[in-house]
């Protein structure tokens, strides 16, 4: 028997989750709140990874541990596949989702400053879209933890970044370790 859970519950459990680590827990430590955030999505990747390779031989090489991730991996979580997979054959992968799920409902447009006081400081008014940006980009954290925790149950120690410079695509990095 397969237990699912409702997409909404677990993007309201994420968005919930980036906010307490964001806003109460570590509201003035951004870094510290990212970290937290990227350790618990590595605990439930390498677990899921765990669950979905339980009856698969082990894979033999870097390509097709992250060919799983793509495919099987991602369609678990995510119901599709990755869309694209770039490789420089030397360690470094670049999966690219078209149209990434927990990001489609955000946007980074800034809210329009209007400046009324001539001697307010000039370098604050950029502030709102960094800081709509850094709220949106905390919540990548969670998958990137996901797909280095599944990496690392599979024996793959590694890095993983994300970039998301057109929503709601977003392309993560993964860095083999040598």
């Amino acid at each position: 028997m397969v237990k699912e859970v409702a997409e909404s519950c677990v993007e309201s459990v994420m968005m919930e989750m980036v906010s307490a680590y964001c806003n109460r827990f570590y509201a003035n430590k951004p870094e510290l709140a990212a970290r937290r955030i990227e350790a618990i999505g590595y605990q439930v990747g390498h677990q899921l990874s765990e669950r979905y390779t339980m009856e698969r031989p082990r894979f033999t090489d870097h390509l097709d541990a992250i060919k799983f991730i793509c495919k099987d991996f991602w369609s678990e979580l995510f119901k599709k596949q990755i869309d694209n997979l770039k490789t420089n054959h030397r360690g470094t992968f670049v999966l690219q989702d078209n149209r990434f799920r927990w990001l489609t409902r955000m946007s980074i447009d800034p809210v329009p400053v209007i400046v009324t006081d001539s001697s307010q400081d000039p370098s604050s008014v950029g502030t709102t879209e960094n800081k709509a940006e850094q709220a949106t980009s905390m919540h990548l954290y969670f998958p990137c933890g996901l797909i280095r925790g599944a990496l690392s149950n599979l024996g793959i120690p590694c890095a993983v970044s994300a970039d998301m410079s057109n929503l709601p695509a977003c392309s993560f990095v993964i860095r083999i370790k040598v």
